[in-house]
């Protein structure tokens, strides 16, 4: 079972940085909401400020030391996978030789690598740790020598690569600012207030308010507009930590969440009255802290789900009452003489009942309705390891004896039995979590054990279907879903070298898409509906996509639309006999573009025409 999981980091008293005033205060009140209001544990939600009590029996004073030493305890000792995390961070951000660091309370801008924490290796770690992480940076970018350094372009790289989602504080060539009167940094009071009154049902919606609320504050407090950056991962499946009420969540649950991709408006409670509504400072703002505000959009106020509605008395439960009993009776002769079956069945076939016993299944019985996947299963685009897909399926073959098996009938009939065993362990074969933990179920049957052979045999196989799983994630882009499946594959599996290569491979693929999306999506930036010139800039910028690189596909697509674009403008125009500026819009297309060879025969009839 999940659980919920805060750290929330605040740092005032830098050593060799301007003092923050309210880094630390930030911190306090994300802890304070997510125990009191979110439904978590105190004894999950970790605060690290100057003057926060020990956690156990560690420090929580915010050094690099601490921070490290802390995280590597929950890792090793608490944290399991699919666990969800937020984890807050308010104090300064550096950028140094490209790469974005998060300073701890020693940070010292002439020694960044040594006192910085790196960005990439944090979240690196998040992703092999495989918590369901939700990552929330109000970055200070400290004035001076680093002012020009994009603080904040890297982890959005990061974000995007490594599929984890974040909101950060404002633009990387923006600054965070916070104010004593308001008492927060203004991203943090946007976002206190997003949770608080509701604006929380999903991503989608929290990124909506933030990106209004947090400029109105900086308007409204005399400082330069900042804007919150949010980056949604492209895996709908994934689902954002949730703050779920104290009350454990099903297995469907679960999987309804991970499928809706959404933080659930229905685990915390109503928002209470933290931020005054009345509050002197704040003399009506557009997005009033009131709940009821008229200026709050409908898709942003609070719901409660039927889920949780109150259910009303049953006039006729006693009467049902009644009849339990009788029920029950027949219930319960039904259930024996179906196990009575069962044993019968399993007694039959000995090798299998001694199987079922070295080799446990899951609590929850297969039924007899679920059948194998083929033989080669291939994800869904939406795969992933966390989530519980029902397998593709398909009849179970039928696996007869033959005096004479050539190699490939030993192999189909080698995988087939491979499928079963995971059957009967109620585990997919779509997912590389579920495969690997048959592995380390059949590592349990020891040398010389009935069944090691087999158990053996049906390692080989598992390992090859992760590699199987990992490299159709890569085919389809999910490169970091590839690489969380490679990295599970043992290392005495002979497919271990080829995985390791894979994951470098897929890495630098990774690096390249991420660079390659940014540029579409710059081109997309300066297109303006009706003017063919910016279709004409954006078809340059898309250009510089390299051939061969991820992406590339994409960013031959947009050029062939835009260009067909401009000579549907230029079409326009000639139908209104404005056949100069018909033919000029349609020079605009590229050549080498679809639409080139048709846009200069329109030229050449135009120009007749103009005569």
């Amino acid at each position: 079972m999940a659980n919920n999981w805060a750290i929330a980091i605040g740092i005032n008293q830098y050593q060799f940085f301007q003092p923050l005033s309210c880094a630390q205060t930030d911190a306090e009140a994300i802890k304070d909401f997510l125990v009191t209001q979110g439904g978590f544990s105190p004894q999950q939600c970790l605060l690290m400020t100057e003057t926060s009590p020990p956690f156990g029996e560690r420090s929580t004073y915010p050094s690099k030391e601490n921070i490290f030493l802390l995280f590597e305890h929950l890792a090793a000792t608490c944290w399991r996978p699919q666990d969800r995390l937020w984890f807050f961070f308010s104090g300064y951000g550096v950028n140094h030789k490209g790469q974005d660091y998060l300073m701890a309370v020693e940070g010292d801008p002439n020694r960044i690598e040594e006192t910085g924490i790196e960005v990439r290796a944090f979240m690196q770690s998040l992703q092999v740790a495989a918590l369901d992480a939700l990552l929330l940076f109000d970055i200070n970018r400290a004035f001076g020598s680093h002012a020009d350094a994009r603080v904040g372009k890297e982890t959005i790289e990061l974000a995007k690569e490594l599929q984890i989602p974040i909101i950060l504080s404002c633009q990387p060539d923006e600054f965070s600012h916070e104010s004593s009167e308001l008492g927060h940094g203004f991203f943090t009071a946007a976002l206190l207030e997003a949770l608080r009154y509701g604006n929380r049902t999903n991503l989608a919606n929290l990124e909506r308010y933030l990106s209004v609320r947090t400029p109105e504050l900086c308007q409204h407090y005399w400082r330069p507009t900042q804007t919150p950056i949010t980056i949604f991962v492209s895996k709908p499946q994934v689902p954002s930590p949730q703050l779920h009420e104290k009350t454990k969540p099903t297995v469907k649950e679960l999987a309804q969440v991970a499928a809706n991709n959404s933080l659930s408006s229905s685990s915390l409670p109503h928002p209470p009255h933290s931020l005054t509504p009345s509050s002197p400072s704040l003399p009506h703002p557009p997005h009033s802290l009131t709940p009821s505000s008229p200026s709050l959009p409908p898709s942003l106020t609070p719901s409660l789900p039927p889920s949780l509605t109150p259910s009303s008395p049953d006039p006729h439960k006693k009467s049902s009452n009644k009849q339990f009993l009788p029920h029950l009776l027949l219930g319960s002769i039904a259930t024996i003489l179906l196990l009575c079956l069962i044993v019968v069945v399993l007694f039959r076939d000995r090798p299998l009942f001694k199987l079922a016993q070295i080799l446990p299944a899951s609590s929850k019985p297969a039924s007899n309705n679920t059948k194998l996947v083929k033989a080669s299963p291939k994800p869904s685009p939406t795969a992933s390891p966390i989530v519980l897909a029902q397998p593709e399926v398909q009849s179970t073959p039928q696996v007869t004896s033959s005096p004479q098996v050539t190699p490939s009938a030993d192999e189909s009939k080698q995988r087939n039995q491979a499928l079963l065993e995971l059957q009967k362990m109620s585990l997919s074969p779509t997912q590389a979590s579920d495969l690997r933990q048959a592995i380390n179920t059949a590592r349990k049957i020891q040398p010389g054990e009935p069944l090691y052979a087999q158990a053996q045999d049906n390692i080989k196989i598992w390992s090859r279907m992760i590699f199987d799983l990992a490299q159709d994630r890569a085919k389809q882009r999910l490169y970091a879903g590839a690489i969380s499946a490679a990295q599970l594959i043992p290392k005495d599996q002979l497919v271990y070298a080829k995985a390791q290569t894979s994951i470098n491979q897929w890495r630098l693929e990774a690096k390249q898409y991420v660079s390659n999306t940014t540029l579409i999506d710059a081109a997309v930036a300066l297109i303006r509906s009706g003017q063919a010139s910016t279709y004409n800039r954006a078809i340059e910028v898309a250009k510089k996509v390299p051939q061969g690189e991820p992406g590339f596909d994409v960013a031959q697509k947009s050029i062939d639309s835009w260009s067909e674009n401009i000579l549907q403008l230029a079409k326009t125009r000639a139908a209104r006999r404005e056949f100069k500026a018909a033919i000029a819009t349609a020079t605009l297309v590229p050549e080498g573009t679809a639409a080139y060879k048709k846009a200069q025969n329109a030229i050449a009839q135009w120009e007749k025409s103009s005569q």
